[in-house]
């Protein structure tokens, strides 16, 4: 990894670490490069890129070329690096300033999500919006049947993919519009960081199968069984997946067992708050990584537009 006060520039971006979580690379693309992404992204329409697939590998070539045919594989080494394996994707300050709350806009903010998910990977099909990417939106008020939307309760740590049958090595998450926010940070922890891994990664039941559903919304007509750590690394360090609201115990010992775990993450003071500005995502390796999102503060007009991408690095 760099120093944490080390810029390092290649060709149309820059990186540093970010300042609360040094594993976490930011990344900060120069606006000459989006503007040449820009135009050439015009060929293709959100729907084009809905309708033919290969569009995408087309339009993330375009970024890439953009930035010299630096940025594919710096992202790549970046997520595939067990010690990095995220990154905060951000344009410069300048272009930040010129975001307008317009549906042209969003599209281009799921043209560069697009584009990025396919420099490093394939994104799966997301089943509760029905497209290869899903947007959804928070507000002051929300009678969901997951805490996905539910804006003023904590977010707890987890694993994205556990309840599909489908590998999800990648989940990205780009703030696309929000107003009256305050709160609602990105919650990041290293599996590495935490403090407990010994004790829930030795234990009995840490490579038992667990059963795994998903709620009406998430349109998963299926359960699947797994451990919470299924499977090692090259290196022999475990892979996680874990959430809390979808696993469905089979007996006091596995019931005690995941309680305890969220109660161990909650409480684990390596927990990093990430703010994502509008028109910024952030990027995680699914599965050494665990995500979630603080509380916000009420107000009655509170709205934050999300998109999301999960899916599978390519081989």
């Amino acid at each position: 990894m760099i120093n944490p006060d080390t810029i390092t520039r290649f060709e149309g971006f820059s990186v540093h670490n970010h300042p609360r979580n040094v594993r976490v690379q930011v990344v900060t693309l120069d606006k000459s490069a989006l503007e040449r992404f820009q135009a050439a992204s015009q060929e293709w329409s959100v729907q084009a890129l809905e309708y033919k697939p290969f569009n995408r590998f087309a339009l993330a070539n375009e970024l890439d070329r953009a930035c010299q045919f630096q940025l594919g594989s710096f992202l790549r080494n970046t997520v595939n690096d067990r010690k990095t394996g995220a990154f905060l994707l951000e344009p410069e300050a300048s272009v930040q300033a010129l975001f307008t709350d317009t549906e042209e806009q969003r599209d281009e903010f799921v043209k560069l999500s697009t584009a990025i998910s396919h420099l490093i990977g394939l994104p799966n099909f997301d089943a509760m919006y029905g497209k290869y990417y899903a947007r959804f939106t928070v507000r002051n008020e929300d009678d969901s049947d997951s805490y996905l939307r539910q804006a003023h309760r904590r977010m707890e740590l987890h694993n994205d993919g556990t309840y599909v049958n489908e590998r999800t090595d990648f989940v990205l998450m780009m703030k696309m519009d929000e107003k009256n926010m305050e709160g609602g940070d990105s919650l990041l922890l290293h599996i590495d960081d935490w403090q407990d891994l010994g004790k829930f990664y030795n234990h009995s039941l840490a490579r038992e199968n667990i059963r795994w559903s998903s709620p009406p919304s998430k349109n998963i007509g299926y359960t699947v069984d797994h451990p919470i750590f299924f499977e090692q690394d090259a290196d022999g360090k475990p892979h996680m997946l874990f959430i809390d609201q979808f696993a469905q115990p089979r007996n006091m010992e596995q019931g005690l067992y995941l309680y305890e775990m969220g109660k161990s993450l909650e409480a684990d003071t390596n927990c990093s708050n990430i703010r994502v500005n509008v028109g910024s995502m952030l990027v995680v390796q699914n599965h050494c990584w665990l995500h979630g999102r603080d509380k916000f503060v009420a107000h009655p007009g509170l709205k934050r537009e999300l998109l999301r991408q999960r899916g599978h690095f390519s081989r």
